[in-house]
């Protein structure tokens, strides 16, 4: 799993409860006994390669358009859209 918070990654990857963080709900943890389990792993991402922002943020066009290049996205115009559905229904 790719975080771009560090600190929520030390929290998942450090078996000490501390203090600071002690107010965190039980049902949370979820994350941190996978990490445990080996089931997961965490990877810390530069937040401007955080492609999970695309469907999280309001972002402005330029951000929007780098990070669906990343996923592999396009955008398709409304005259193209009509073809491909045309061709659909044929």
């Amino acid at each position: 799993m790719y975080c771009d918070n560090k600190s929520a990654i030390a929290l998942c990857c450090n078996n000490v409860q501390h203090s600071r963080s002690k107010h965190i709900d039980i049902r949370y943890h979820f994350i941190k006994e996978q990490v445990e389990n080996g089931v997961i792993e965490l990877y810390f991402v530069n937040t401007e390669y955080q492609l999970a922002d695309l469907f999280t943020k309001a972002l402005g066009r330029d951000r929007i358009e780098f990070l669906t290049s990343k996923l592999g996205m396009r955008s398709f115009t409304p005259e193209t859209l009509k073809k491909l559905m045309n061709e659909e229904d044929e």
